[in-house]
């Protein structure tokens, strides 16, 4: 295993190039710090050979006031580099995640029907965070801390090139356990990436579905799903707890070591009366190794935020290198009459599986047609090929008697409307949920728009009535209250076609009504494509399709159908139909 990928780390830095400016000025600052750094303990080798031996007191109190002028500059140094390089993380993280998102708003449906929820949740969020410790704890705290041993060493070698030698001796120790101790902890932190990704699935899981696991007394069962997994995490956390716990001690060990090693033979000089050493010097020394050995044994303990970091970066490159997205080459933006066409069209959400099969078919603009047929006919499948949701493997489909490829995509979606059986709501009020932030749609359109759809005095009676916080998924208002504004959603919208999937079971009978008159509002001089549940609504249909298999078995109005014997469309108005007519 590779401890470090460095084709991985120029991808990410090519993140960094719009900001070249304050790059420089954290190297600056990184070269700053590093230089002013050594200073001090010259000053204090200085202090004692000069003032404290020839006993000058005012060269003591030059020297200490140098020192203190030194020491403020590198507390200044140390503040500016840390300030820059993290604002420099954080404003290129703040484009990788963005470009992130943008990336899975751009997604064919397909990727989210086999992608985990959970861990794009944890590519977006945490691993994006990590990356941003690259550059803030990672990366330039790593330059810096080269920079500073490079300085240290030739300060040193100046100084006495003998002491100096006893310390490279021992820096190979170091420098091996270093190496062996980056390549265990990459290992390590890939595990704990895997576990909290693993754990984000889980818990965004059951929290979705708590209702299903209170409703069949799975609590028991799922806390022991998640102790396993948490202990899997935990494990993770703990090897790497382990490699800190060994690596961090050898390195202090070697340190002193080399400390004594000093002394030792600088003692011995000094009482042989070497002029090359000098008490000076040792008082140096003892200041040199610990600033050679700590940001020795620091890059390690960076070099975890970087391998972090990295591991992070690959699975977020990974997403954004997923080959995806729907293909949006089409330029036309016109305002479309609703004229939609099928030619010999077949699709499968996994191939050689098709759902749709040489589906042919014509609706024209205004026209109100409903589709009706078994589960797994292709009915919603049509919808969501309209969308562009779904790529077709064969044939074409055409609006205004134009390719649907050659359509700018979101202008595209503008001029189709969609209420579908699940509806989805924001935790938000009920007036963003309705405009979806389009500052072009007034609270006045929108009120208007409800008069005449007649939800208006529904929403008056709810607290802070169009203001009214629907919290998660519309949790505070009821199936049919959440369909209601769905369908006022789609009316303010104004689109050119509808497609409806009109979903009014176990809901009352006022709520029934009142999605009735909407449906015929939304529908009126509107190409509508409505997936029929209701007999109200199939028999003020201009044309229905029965499918059956993936392909279009009967067409023809309500009362034409009921005259072919033993229809498809007859057996299933005998079977069910009639049976809610009598209810």
């Amino acid at each position: 295993m590779k401890a470090f990928d460095l084709s991985l780390f120029k991808k990410i830095l090519q993140y960094a190039k719009p900001y070249q400016s304050r790059l420089r000025w954290v190297v600056f600052w990184s070269l700053l710090l590093a230089l002013v750094s050594v200073v001090r303990p010259l000053l204090l080798k200085e202090t004692i050979d000069s003032a404290l031996e020839q006993k000058n007191e005012a060269a003591l109190f030059w020297l200490i006031a140098f020192m203190g002028t030194f020491l403020v500059l590198e507390v200044l140094s140390q503040y500016f580099f840390v300030y820059w390089a993290n604002w420099l993380g954080q404003d290129i993280v703040k484009d990788l995640r963005e470009m992130l998102f943008a990336k899975i708003n751009r997604f064919k449906v397909a990727f989210f029907d086999k992608a985990s929820v959970g861990q794009l949740v944890t590519r977006t969020v945490s691993d994006i965070e990590a990356i941003a410790r690259i550059f803030s704890q990672g990366l330039f705290m790593i330059i810096s801390d080269l920079l500073k041993m490079i300085a240290v060493l030739g300060v040193m070698f100046y100084m006495n090139w003998k002491l100096s030698w006893i310390v490279v001796l021992f820096m190979p120790l170091i420098v091996y356990a270093t190496r062996i101790f980056q390549i265990k902890m990459k290992g390590a932190f890939e595990e704990v990436r895997t576990h909290v990704a693993n754990l984000n699935v889980f818990v965004q899981e059951r929290l979705s579905g708590m209702k299903v696991v209170q409703m069949f007394h799975r609590e028991e069962q799922e806390l022991e799903n998640f102790k396993k997994i948490n202990h899997q995490h935990r494990k993770s956390w703990v090897k790497t707890v382990w490699y800190n716990s060994i690596f961090f001690p050898i390195a202090d060990g070697i340190s002193n070591f080399t400390l004594g090693g000093i002394v030792l033979y600088g003692g011995l000089m000094i009482l042989k009366g070497d002029p090359v050493s000098s008490p000076g010097d040792l008082f140096a020394y003892t200041m040199f190794i610990g600033m050679l050995y700590n940001p020795l044994r620091q890059i390690a303990d960076k070099f975890n935020e970087l391998q972090m970091g990295m591991i992070a970066a690959k699975r977020v490159f990974e997403v954004m290198e997923e080959s995806e997205p729907i293909q949006n080459q089409g330029t036309l933006n016109p305002s479309l009459t609703g004229q939609v066409t099928f030619e010999h069209v077949w699709f499968a959400y996994k191939e050689p599986e098709f759902v749709i099969k040489d589906l042919n078919l014509q609706i024209k603009p205004g026209e109100k047609i409903a589709i009706v047929g078994a589960t797994g006919a292709g009915k919603s499948t049509i919808i969501h090929l309209i969308n562009r949701f779904y790529e077709v493997q064969k044939g074409k489909i055409l609006l205004d008697n134009e390719p649907i490829e050659n359509y700018d995509l979101p202008s595209l979606r503008k001029q189709i409307g969609m209420v579908l059986q699940d509806v989805f709501l924001f935790s938000d009020t009920i007036l963003n949920n309705i405009t979806l932030g389009n500052k072009k749609i007034s609270l006045e359109e929108v009120m208007e728009a409800a008069k005449k759809i007649g939800i208006h005095d529904f929403i008056q009676e709810l607290p802070e009535q169009y203001h009214f916080h629907v919290r998660e998924r519309g949790a505070m208002l009821s199936l049919g209250q959440r369909q209601l504004i769905s369908f006022l959603r789609v009316y303010v919208a104004q689109p050119k076609i509808l497609i409806l999937d009109e979903a009014t079971s176990s809901i009352d009978t006022h709520t029934e009504e009142l999605i009735q008159h909407a449906t015929e509002v939304l529908t009126e001089n509107r190409t509508s494509i409505i997936i029929a549940h209701r007999l109200a609504t199939i028999m003020h249909a201009d044309r229905i399709l029965v499918m059956e298999k993936g392909s279009i078995v009967e067409e023809g109005t309500h009362d034409s159908l009921l005259k072919i014997e033993n229809g498809f469309y007859k057996n299933l108005y005998e079977s069910q139909f009639l049976k809610e007519m009598e209810l």
